[in-house]
């Protein structure tokens, strides 16, 4: 299985989950394999802008089959739902943490992130 992860930088497993998707300047692909990390690549966003299915169709072509990610919209969402890419929002933290709680299926997600993402809108 191969987990796609909007990334705040460039670490990795060590950098923090974006929590604006579509922001995101690079992305962690994981993938696991018998319930462990078996590869990890980053990889630069390779457009400034982008459209609708943009972001869908970049991680489809790097193989990411699940997003874990913190706010997503709801077109976003089911572009990828229309490609077969699972997307589970409300995803924080680290990367690494994330991925281990989402392997032995212990994920905590913020299932507030809509209202915190809308506050913050009224903030700026």
């Amino acid at each position: 299985m191969r987990i796609a992860i909007p990334a705040k930088d460039d670490k990795g497993l060590e950098s923090e989950v974006c929590e604006h998707f579509g922001r995101a300047k690079y992305f962690v692909f994981v993938d696991i394999q018998n319930k462990k990390i078996e590869n990890v690549e980053v990889v630069k966003v390779p457009f400034d802008e982008h459209n609708p299915g943009d972001l869908p169709n970049f991680i489809k072509e790097h193989g990411g089959e699940v997003v874990l990610a913190y706010g997503m919209g709801r077109r976003a969402t089911a572009y990828f739902q229309s490609l077969g890419i699972q997307v589970v929002t409300g995803t924080h933290g680290e990367i690494k943490d994330v991925v281990e709680a989402f392997i032995n299926q212990a994920l905590k997600v913020d299932e507030n992130w809509k209202e915190k993402i809308e506050q913050e809108k009224h903030r700026h």
